[in-house]
């Protein structure tokens, strides 16, 4: 009898089972050791970043490895929708996707397609071969695969926050993120993530994808900020990365041991 293999809950079924926003930390250095620490923390689930760090497709394939003992969901945002990323990422084995910089339903359609197979989609097929289906170890992967992985979209552009309601509800989009960081900059607003308005446009879109029936999430490191979405209605969200943990941590250091120590210091890039 040939060695069968079930899957993980996707982050579509962790989202549909609980009763409670999903709350969750980046991976942004491609440490696996710091993916498994965070993996272990107890949070609910993990990003791990390949469209603004040093992590490429073996990177992704390390950290998916190093997670996988732990309770943990992983999601994986891919660089951008080209098919063939997602292609990589999906049969090196991640079962959740995040596409960035999705500005209009036909954006979400074309990442919907490459995600799935035909006749559904445009995914070349190669999962037999793959972590995808662990080496044809999970039974009927090909015509399972798009209810075993899942795919979230980021809203991060003024346009996108006025496509929001289409966005959400496109077949096969089963969440969306908003990245106020880029929303703000699209506004005008280069680094003020904080800003009235943009936390207005936060909150219409988290409006916008609810009423469409769609959990939306968001990235907030402030736990003020990320308490408001949370309130707001948002299912799930980025509250720390591991860069940002270990940096203020060791400054934190630095002020308590060495209080008269010069804080400015260049970078030796």
């Amino acid at each position: 009898m040939p060695f069968r293999i079930e899957p993980a809950p996707s982050f579509r079924d962790r989202l549909a089972a609980e009763d409670r926003p999903l709350v969750g930390a980046w991976i942004c250095s491609g440490s696996p050791v710091a993916a498994e620490i965070v993996a272990g923390s107890g949070l609910d689930w993990t990003l791990i970043d390949a469209e603004h760090s040093p992590i490429g497709l073996e990177s992704i394939l390390a950290l998916l490895q190093a997670v996988a003992p732990y309770p943990i969901t992983p999601v994986v945002r891919v660089p951008s929708g080209d098919a063939t990323l997602i292609k990589q990422v999906l049969d090196v084995g991640a079962q959740n996707l995040l596409v960035p910089m999705v500005n209009s339903a036909q954006d979400a359609a074309a990442a919907v397609a490459a995600t799935r197979y035909p006749p559904r989609g445009i995914r070349g097929v190669g999962s037999a071969l793959a972590r995808a289906g662990q080496f044809n170890r999970i039974e009927d992967y090909l015509l399972r695969a798009h209810e075993i992985t899942s795919l979230s979209v980021q809203i991060e552009t003024d346009a996108a926050v006025q496509n929001a309601r289409a966005i959400a509800e496109v077949e096969g989009v089963d969440a969306v993120f908003i990245g106020p960081s880029d929303l703000a900059a699209s506004m005008g607003l280069l680094g003020q993530q904080e800003h009235p308005d943009v936390v207005a446009a936060v909150e219409h879109t988290i409006a916008e994808v609810r009423a469409a029936g769609k959990p939306v999430g968001v990235n907030a490191f402030n736990p003020a900020t990320a308490r408001r979405y949370l309130g707001a209605g948002a299912s799930f969200a980025l509250v720390a990365a591991d860069v940002s943990i270990l940096a203020r941590a060791t400054e934190k250091l630095a002020a308590d041991w060495i209080p008269d120590a010069d804080t400015t210091q260049r970078a030796g890039y």
